[in-house]
């Protein structure tokens, strides 16, 4: 008589241990998208914050916040930021208030907002520029900062869907 044990895993386990696998890893991924956006979030309200420092030092040495970089182009990002020409389009030239000045972070279309970059606006119809306005968009919420469309100023930041 032969008693000789086989030794091995039967097909059944095997497939449960591949299917217990292959949950754990869609799991995994759906975790990993939710902390990528949540990221690229958090990266925008810090890009945001440091954009106002930067507009804020140059307002304290020009008495103005600068205009935009190009007539009819109020994209910023990308270009720097300089006492020369404002949001310059080549290289800085002056004071740099920042070299590089942030862009939104791809994908840029997270929850409702649009697939957008970072945009400034001055409000003042003639020189000197004393308020200013840049537009983004945050698709979910981040610290104090609810989800949708915000405007940053002066004062700080400010929900704002009218853009």
């Amino acid at each position: 008589m032969n008693t000789k044990k086989k030794k091995g895993f039967t097909l059944i386990e095997l497939l449960v241990v591949v299917a217990i696998m292959g949950l754990l890893s869609a799991l995994a991924v759906v975790a990993l998208n939710q902390a990528r956006a949540r990221a690229r979030d958090a990266r925008r309200v810090a890009d945001i914050k440091q954009i106002q420092t930067a507009l804020e030092l140059y307002y304290l040495d020009n008495n103005e916040y600068p205009d935009i970089k190009v007539a009819g182009d109020n994209t910023i990002g990308g270009v720097c930021l300089d006492s020369d020409d404002g949001f310059a389009t080549d290289a800085c030239s002056g004071t740099t208030y920042m070299a590089v000045v942030p862009e939104n972070p791809q994908p840029r279309a997270d929850g409702d907002c649009p697939n957008t970059v970072y945009t400034y606006v001055t409000l003042s119809t003639s020189a000197p520029n004393l308020t200013y306005q840049i537009h983004y968009c945050l698709g979910g919420v981040i610290g104090d900062v609810a989800a949708g469309k915000h405007t940053a100023t002066p004062a700080g930041l400010v929900d704002d869907t009218t853009w």
